[in-house]
């Protein structure tokens, strides 16, 4: 059966995308919990459930013993229980768990269908307007601004009183609904980003990503190419929402967020396998 179609009686997509919807709707009730009247002093802020808020208060807490305003222990626990996501899936947490990834998939998905000449059939290649695919020069120096994205926030927050990011964070502007003029512009520039260019955040400045990416190197679950099955259709490279190229032969790419769509749009059965360590899944 390593040359047929496979037949699938699972999607990985479908409850990908389940799970997406549970993380927006509870991201969204945490928000709205904090704007409701005598329910802003129960339990931590909305940047307390920010994994990237212990990152930004990790330096000042090391430093000096004291967190940023609006940080607190539960943003070192988000980020434990993210961390620990990332050890043994590598950058999972963008792909499946994350209230931005899905915000961007399922503006992406919406932008399709709006601007869509063709009905998108899984592995093959659709005419449309939006979401565009930018050229390699563009591309290439764009997936490297996080890193410094993320630097600069390390650095800064030794310096400020909240988080560096708090003012203009995309999160906040999405789900956080207190909003103010700073946000409302994020707010915009996110969604235009989301709709010209698929995840636009997560390929070019989202600095938590940056901190996930090395762990798609050293994590046990991942997936495999089997190239003597592989027939090297493209079918998973137009699938990917990352845009990474050649997919069979980078699926350990930093940029990988383990959304399991080359998986699950791949026609030859064993051409991609799921593992654990050296365990077939």
């Amino acid at each position: 059966m390593s040359a047929s179609v496979r037949e699938k009686s699972f999607s990985l997509s479908k409850s990908r995308r389940a799970i997406q919807w549970m993380v927006v709707i509870g991201t969204l009730v945490i928000g709205l919990r904090h704007i409701l009247p005598g329910e802003g002093s129960r339990g931590g802020s909305f940047d307390s459930f920010c994994a990237f808020g212990g990152i930004e208060t990790l330096l000042p807490y090391f430093f000096t013993g004291h967190m940023l305003k609006s940080t607190n222990l539960l943003n070192f626990s988000v980020l434990l229980a993210t961390l620990g996501v990332a050890l043994v899936a590598g950058r999972a947490f963008c792909g499946w768990l994350c209230p931005l990834g899905a915000a961007q998939d399922f503006v992406a998905e919406w932008t399709r269908k709006l601007f869509g000449e063709t009905r998108h059939v899984r592995g093959k290649r659709s005419k449309t307007i939006l979401p565009l695919r930018l050229p390699d020069f563009l591309d290439r120096p764009l997936r490297y601004a996080k890193y410094p994205v993320l630097a600069i926030i390390l650095l800064a927050s030794l310096f400020m009183v909240f988080p560096p990011l708090r003012g203009f964070c995309p999160v906040r502007a999405v789900f956080g609904l207190k909003m103010t003029s700073l946000l409302w512009l994020t707010l915009m520039v996110f969604l235009a980003g989301s709709v010209l260019v698929e995840r636009f955040w997560c390929k070019y400045f989202c600095p938590l990503g940056a901190t996930l990416a090395i762990f798609n190197k050293i994590s046990p679950v991942r997936l495999v190419a089997d190239h003597g099955h592989c027939n090297d259709c493209g079918r998973c490279d137009i699938e990917c929402s990352m845009d990474i190229a050649d997919v069979p032969h980078h699926l350990d790419h930093p940029e990988c967020v383990r959304c399991m769509e080359c998986l699950d749009t791949c026609a030859r059965e064993g051409s991609l396998v799921l593992k654990v360590g050296s365990t077939n899944l």
